[in-house]
């Protein structure tokens, strides 16, 4: 008997703009993926616990009016479910508490950041300690980054990878924590996923290599159990050799981009854990 292939979900609307590369790659790493509109979570918050696998993908969520992510993170932070006291987010919280995984990208990343569910050191779920801010060149970097696997990490998604290379395209992706104690929380827990990185694979937070002039040079992070992950960086961006910028000029591994690596490694651990 054929084994059926794990569920993900895929978000769009109110500005998201990457949900069809994003439901893509989940396909071509295996997944059966449903893509549904955010604002359809609230009204059955329960049925996301029919899938394995969430992605927030990137773009300008209710147009970064209040900044970025900032209007839905305040609803998914304080608003009430209908007939319920509980708010969205314990349904989040609760679908990782049972094995599942998360995932942010770009405007995701800033959305799982300003609802505390990232980098949540210490397991405070729910708590900001973190934002993503302008960068630190004023204006909007559409580049491609290096970028180092940091290996103390417990992330699922970057399992047995060390440099990997992806486009950035942001306007606020400069990670900043409200204090130092954080800072060193968050080095301390593993919750540091990806930093940005020169071409030979040293982090470095100088401008071009980090875009955006992020503490740490942060470009990813995730929570203590290593199954919610957001990055500023765009996997869904890299998923064939022919995205590559340099693919026509330079040898490029044809087997997939760098960022479908991310994707395969999300399906190999709902695989291995359903």
């Amino acid at each position: 008997m054929k084994k059926k292939r794990p569920k993900s979900l895929v978000l769009f609307g109110n500005g998201i703009n990457c949900e069809y590369e994003t439901a893509y790659a989940n396909r071509l790493a295996g997944f059966d993926t449903t893509l549904l509109h955010i604002d359809r979570l609230m009204e059955g918050p329960k049925d996301i616990h029919r899938y394995a696998f969430i992605n927030f993908p990137g773009g300008f969520l209710d147009g970064d009016d209040l900044g970025s992510a900032k209007a839905q993170a305040v609803k998914w932070r304080y608003q009430r479910l209908r007939s319920s006291t509980e708010k969205f987010i314990d349904e989040l919280i609760r679908f990782v508490a049972d094995g599942k995984i998360l995932l942010g990208i770009c405007n995701g990343f800033q959305l799982l950041v300003k609802t505390g569910l990232l980098p949540a050191a210490g397991g405070e779920y729910g708590r900001q300690t973190v934002t993503l801010t302008s960068n630190d060149s004023g204006r909007f970097e559409d580049r491609w980054t290096h970028l180092r696997i940091n290996k103390l990490s417990r992330c699922i998604f970057t399992r047995d990878m060390d440099k990997i290379y992806l486009p950035v395209r942001h306007g606020e992706g400069k990670c900043v924590a409200d204090s130092r104690e954080t800072i060193g929380k968050i080095k301390e827990g593993g919750h540091i996923v990806l930093q940005y990185a020169d071409e030979k694979g040293d982090v470095t937070d100088k401008y071009p290599c980090c875009p955006n002039g992020s503490a740490e040079a942060i470009a990813g992070l995730c929570d203590a159990s290593g199954r919610i992950f957001g990055l500023m960086p765009h996997p869904e961006g890299f998923i064939h050799y022919t995205q590559h910028p340099r693919w026509t000029r330079e040898p490029v591994e044809e087997a997939g981009g760098d960022g479908l690596r991310i994707f395969r490694n999300a399906y190999r651990f709902v695989s291995e854990n359903q």
